[in-house]
């Protein structure tokens, strides 16, 4: 339910914080004192369009928090977790939006940053505002499907999710028919490409990594006689005078003396006849390589024609040899699958008539559910209307299969197949008996509207699962017995979510739980808008007022008093 409405700058309210209970709650006051204005922050708190013209005068912006409190298992923790918002269900909901004078709006629930479409989403499962010259979803044909699946939830929800799985396999084969039937033309072109880089690629003979041995290859012979001359000169010192043999020298002279000074020059002597031998092996290393160096043109050639080739094919299909592979494979499947493209399709066309006859049997089962719980609505809202004094009011939800030029063939007809079904619904409305039935959006009577809207709301919102609802003046129009009954089915509702009413009657506003009074007063000559939470003493004179207008007697304080004793015991029976 909704807890807490704050506001602050918003047309004439300056600072208004509301606290709310469960139950039947109705806010009444003089014409122009600003209930519709509570009602406007409550529509921008559920994601309404704003404007700089709602924010008060003088103002740079306009605030709205409201605080909700929900069971952990309402659907709305489950969109905000879709959305990424951060909510636990053992808190607080609280939404907080603002509205600047440059026209922009900032939005956030519980803290964390959100967009209209966001908060639109989520405001949709929290408030629902029915105003008397609002369409709201009911007055809407397209949402009347949805509301009979979720009013027939139990009969109709088993086959829903049947035909769900049913309309995804055939989507899906659906689809990829109708790509291979429209790519028809462009295969045939597709499949010389292929093959023809199929041949390409595999008279290459590739193995992978050979790029690069081949370009280690082409730097050593193409450098070879600079490396032939730079390891032979290396060879020649090390082998010569001043290399090993200038060692050896050495060590001979260090031997002769080695007896007289052992301790001091042997280490000497041990060092100089490692390095002799290092150097000795790194000589017979150099002779070796230099003997290994290879003199070749033509073998230069063919790797240069080699590596030109291969970089020629990467130009086309891939960075590098293993890339080229890959595509290969890649292109081979593709072939396989082009020139089996008949054969595919056929299988593909069997599959597709296959899925669209159990489609079309679980649609059609679907249908004849949908027709029995039409029935059982329909019975329903009409007794429903029986208790708001429109006995004679005849209602329909009538059911038909949508047909479509260039949907599929079923029983001589062609029709169009959603994720729904086959069927579209809409309620029809006869408010008089020898009248047709009409849709709800084109009923005349305003008072007739109000109770209709009344009878569907009462009926839906024990399944939608909004627990906040709010009518804006939905009494307009009706008098007497009529008033008494929409008073009493608005308080019925309130079993089942929080109810809010606008209203100017007295025998819709004694049958509340809660009510409020909203005044506009002028204080240092600016006009500002109050909300009062009224006491039984409070409710008595608001009730006295609008009973008998601006001069308030004791007959119309008696009076008020009478209306509330019998409304306290309306609702206790």
């Amino acid at each position: 339910m909704l807890s807490t409405l704050s506001i602050r700058n918003l047309a004439v309210i300056e600072a208004v914080d509301v606290h709310f209970h469960s139950g039947f709650h109705v806010l009444t006051g003089e014409t122009g004192a600003g209930k519709s204005i509570i009602i406007d922050a409550l529509g921008l708190i559920a994601g309404g369009r704003g404007s700089a013209d709602l924010i008060r005068y003088g103002c740079d912006k306009a605030e709205m928090e409201a605080l909700f409190e929900l069971s952990a298992h309402h659907p709305v923790w489950n969109t905000l977790t879709e959305l990424g918002i951060q909510a636990e269900p053992d808190e607080h909901l609280v939404i907080r939006r603002e509205l600047t004078v440059s026209g922009k709006s900032v939005s956030r629930i519980n803290g964390q940053l959100v967009n209209l479409t966001m908060l639109r989403e989520i405001g949709e499962q929290l408030i629902n505002i029915h105003g008397q010259h609002e369409h709201q979803s009911l007055l809407r044909a397209e949402k009347h499907l949805g509301l009979l699946d979720t009013y027939g939830e139990t009969i109709i929800r088993p086959i829903k999710i049947k035909y769900s799985e049913q309309y995804r396999a055939f989507v899906k084969v659906e689809k990829e028919l109708r790509q291979l039937q429209e790519s028809s033309q462009k295969a045939y072109q597709m499949l010389d490409m292929y093959r023809f880089q199929l041949e390409e690629i595999a008279a290459a003979s590739l193995v992978p990594g050979e790029d690069e041995s081949l370009a280690e290859e082409r730097v050593k012979l193409s450098h070879s006689e600079k490396m032939m001359d730079s390891v032979s000169g290396a060879y020649e010192l090390l082998h010569g005078s001043q290399g090993l043999e200038a060692v050896s020298y050495a060590i001979s002279k260090l031997e002769d003396i080695n007896e007289y000074d052992h301790k001091g020059i042997h280490p000497i002597l041990e060092q100089l006849q490692s390095a002799f031998y290092q150097l000795e092996d790194a000589a017979f290393q150099l002779r070796s390589y230099r003997d290994g160096i290879e003199f070749n043109p033509v073998r230069l050639s063919e790797v240069e024609e080699r590596l030109n080739m291969i970089t020629g094919l990467k130009r086309k299909y891939g960075e590098s040899v293993e890339s080229i592979l890959q595509y290969y494979v890649q292109i081979e499947r593709e072939t396989d699958h082009l020139e089996n493209k008949d054969e595919r399709l056929e299988k593909l066309l069997a599959e597709r008539n296959q899925l669209l006859e159990g489609l079309l049997e679980t649609a059609e089962e679907m249908s004849e559910a949908r027709k029995i719980c039409a029935e059982e609505l329909s019975n329903q809202v009409e007794r429903e209307l029986k208790d708001l004094q429109m006995e004679r009011t005849t209602m329909r939800a009538q059911i038909s299969i949508m047909e479509d030029p260039k949907g599929v063939e079923w029983k001589g007809k062609r029709i169009r197949i959603t994720k729904h079904g086959i069927d579209n619904v809409e309620f029809l409305i006869s408010a008089n008996p020898g009248e047709p039935l009409r849709p709800l959006g084109k009923i005349a009577s305003g008072g007739e509207m109000s109770r209709i809207m009344l009878a569907l709301k009462s009926i839906f919102a024990r399944h939608d699962q909004i627990p906040v609802l709010i009518f804006d003046e939905v009494d307009t129009g009706v008098s007497g017995r009529a008033a008494q009954s929409i008073a009493e089915k608005l308080f019925i509702l309130s079993s089942t979510c929080q109810v809010f009413s606008i209203t100017h009657l007295p025998q819709v506003a004694c049958m509340a739980d809660h009510q409020y009074l909203i005044e506009k007063n002028v204080h240092d000559e600016r006009t500002m808008t109050q909300v009062e939470s009224l006491s039984e003493q409070g409710r008595v004179t608001e009730l006295a007022r609008m009973l008998g207008g601006v001069e308030i007697t004791e007959k119309t304080l008696h009076h008020a008093q009478e209306m509330l004793k019998l409304a306290e015991a309306k609702k206790g029976a």
